[in-house]
């Protein structure tokens, strides 16, 4: 790749103590939309206004998401560590 090729293609990258963040971050994204995907499903089925009422719960479920992963993940860390050889 070139010079300019690779400028293009450059990240934001942050630092290695932000990892606890933004693992936190991409999993709430994921798991917050694909429960709100399967939690819309079996409520209301899909219909006209499926994806609507999908990012309606959205709304609500991603932020939830993010706060209590950062309240687990230590738990969570320990309890792998305590059931895990060589963690």
């Amino acid at each position: 790749m070139t010079d300019a090729t690779t400028k293009k293609f450059a990240r934001v990258r942050f630092p290695k103590q932000t990892s606890p963040y933004i693992f936190a971050l991409y999993m709430a994204t994921i798991m917050a939309f694909l429960m709100s995907l399967v939690i819309t499903f079996a409520e209301f089925g899909v219909g006209p206004h499926y994806m609507e009422n999908v990012m309606n719960a959205y709304q609500v479920a991603m932020p939830a998401a993010f706060v209590c992963i950062l309240v687990v993940r230590p738990i969570v860390v320990r309890l792998v560590g305590l059931t895990v050889h060589g963690h």
